[in-house]
């Protein structure tokens, strides 16, 4: 009966300590703040959202950080180091232009300094762009150049249509983080140009960042070209012929992230 007991104690102690250990990353809502009317005519949020299962969400990749033992938390209001203090991943995904937002909420002074005192700290932030056509960069760019990463006007990957997915296609070998991905499929992204040590990660075949990293005091931010990893197109409509595996990469970046995240 002793025994018993020690066991089931034992199994509520790791069972806490596991809950108190789960890591946090937490998805803007305040720079990219989409709306559009439903079908009774009201306006709701929409675009990449941890519980949108349309193909414009977010909630694959969410799943995969939950599987990773990650808890999903969302900001709808701007950051600063008292509501970003929980969080130990920050994703900050195609912020908004007028043309998608009539009143914008572009990344101020008093945002990077909230932003890059938590990285310093330990956090991990993931800056997700778009082609120049569909995100607002110049604001964007004044937070990743802090980092030595800068975001092109320069596309790449275009895809005219669909009968052209492969030109959206970037072959992967030997990469230390996407180390099950083979073969991504990533379409009109910008570039990045890296300095003062920040360092590409994933590269197309034209030679052009599309991934880079920069470690920043005791955390590290990490900047891709595209929101890439939408419902749409974690294989939700790849062609599988063509051998596409966003899925893995999912996987991959999620651990990759994970391993960042200071003890």
């Amino acid at each position: 009966m002793k025994l018993l007991f020690r066991f089931c104690l034992l199994g509520l102690l790791t069972g806490s300590t596991l809950v108190a250990d789960a890591q946090t990353v937490t998805l803007d809502y305040f720079f990219n703040r989409e709306t559009h009317k439903d079908k009774q005519g009201k306006e709701v949020r929409f675009h990449y959202l941890w519980g949108e299962q349309a193909m414009s969400g977010f909630s694959i990749l969410g799943h995969v950080f939950k599987k990773q033992g990650f808890k999903l938390d969302s900001l709808e209001t701007a950051p600063t180091q008292a509501n970003l203090k929980g969080s130990d991943v920050y994703l900050i995904v195609d912020p908004d232009r007028p043309k998608e937002n009539p009143k914008p909420n572009y990344i101020g002074a008093e945002h990077i300094a909230a932003i890059s005192a938590w990285v310093k700290q330990g956090g991990v932030l993931v800056m997700f762009a778009n082609d120049s056509a569909n995100v607002e960069l110049p604001h964007f760019n004044k937070l990743a150049n802090l980092f030595g990463m800068h975001f092109t006007n320069e596309m790449q990957n275009h895809v005219i249509d669909d009968a052209h997915f492969e030109d959206g296609g970037i072959v992967i070998k030997n990469n230390p983080v996407f180390k099950t991905a083979k073969k991504i499929f990533m379409k009109d992204v910008c570039s990045i140009d890296t300095k003062n040590g920040a360092k590409p990660v994933l590269k197309n075949a034209a030679g052009a960042t599309v991934i880079a990293s920069a470690k920043f005091g005791k955390g590290n931010v990490i900047a891709i070209a595209d929101p890439w990893l939408y419902d749409e197109y974690v294989n939700g409509r790849l062609p599988k012929e063509m051998g596409f595996e966003n899925d893995k990469a999912a996987y991959d970046l999620v651990l990759w992230l994970k391993s960042l995240v200071k003890k």
